[in-house]
């Protein structure tokens, strides 16, 4: 079971700053994963809200506000640009979440895909894997239309119907912890379909050792040095 960073270190550093992902690399995170929004001009940054109130005490809109705009506001945002640099360098896998509703509608995901294709012989070169994740089920549909071979993850809300889950084109499903620790035979259903278990956001101990146990292959936590002992003691 492989460790991803959720939004970095996010237990203990700002999420989605680069302290939070260098202090990702030290706690012995396999991977990062990270929001995406498109800003006004056309720059994707790692962002979870519409808008920068909760990080930020501000009501500036991603989507309607510029880079520079952002940036003068909240200086440790991070562009996807840097984000890849860093991640590369680090030879750490991603999970990289496109986030919906948007006016820009699938531009992330044509955005994306480009820049996979750009940066596709120094992600082999690192040896690792960049997967796009949406609540969205036609994002991930928009991300096989582009390109089938780039890897995907659905995820699941606990409202999310089977069926759509079921024909997804995705080739990993994702559903939060909560939905596990309800449901836990929805793990063994999702492998029966052949893809791979995804699972946010685990923090508590017990969480930890049921993803083990039921066979999650990628576990997104904000605390993947704690996750890493938890699972070294038990």
């Amino acid at each position: 079971m492989k460790i991803y960073a959720h939004r970095g270190a996010s237990h203990d550093y700002p999420e989605m700053t680069m302290a939070a992902y260098e202090n990702a690399v030290k706690q012995g995170a396999d991977g990062f994963e990270c929001d995406l929004r498109l800003t006004k001009d056309g720059i994707a940054v790692l962002w979870h809200d519409a808008d920068l109130k909760r990080r930020a005490n501000n009501d500036a809109v991603v989507a309607d506000s510029n880079y520079l705009q952002l940036k003068g506001i909240y200086p440790q945002i991070l562009t996807l640009d840097q984000f890849f640099d860093f991640a590369i360098v680090e030879k750490k896998s991603l999970l990289l979440e496109t986030k919906h509703p948007v006016p820009s509608r699938t531009a992330i995901e044509d955005l994306l895909v480009k820049k996979i294709h750009l940066e596709a012989k120094r992600i082999e070169k690192a040896g690792i894997t960049a997967n796009i994740m949406s609540f969205s089920w036609f994002a991930i549909e928009r991300v096989k239309a582009l390109d089938k071979n780039i890897e995907t993850t659905f995820l699941l809300h606990e409202q999310t119907p089977w069926f759509s889950a079921r024909y997804s084109s995705a080739q990993s499903l994702g559903p939060g912890i909560s939905l596990l620790r309800k449901k836990p035979a929805l793990a063994k259903r999702i492998k029966e379909t052949g893809r791979k278990l995804n699972v946010w956001t685990v923090d508590e101990p017990s969480d930890i050792i049921l993803c083990r146990h039921l066979g999650v292959d990628n576990l997104i936590t904000n605390r993947p040095a704690f996750a890493r002992e938890v699972l070294a003691a038990n």
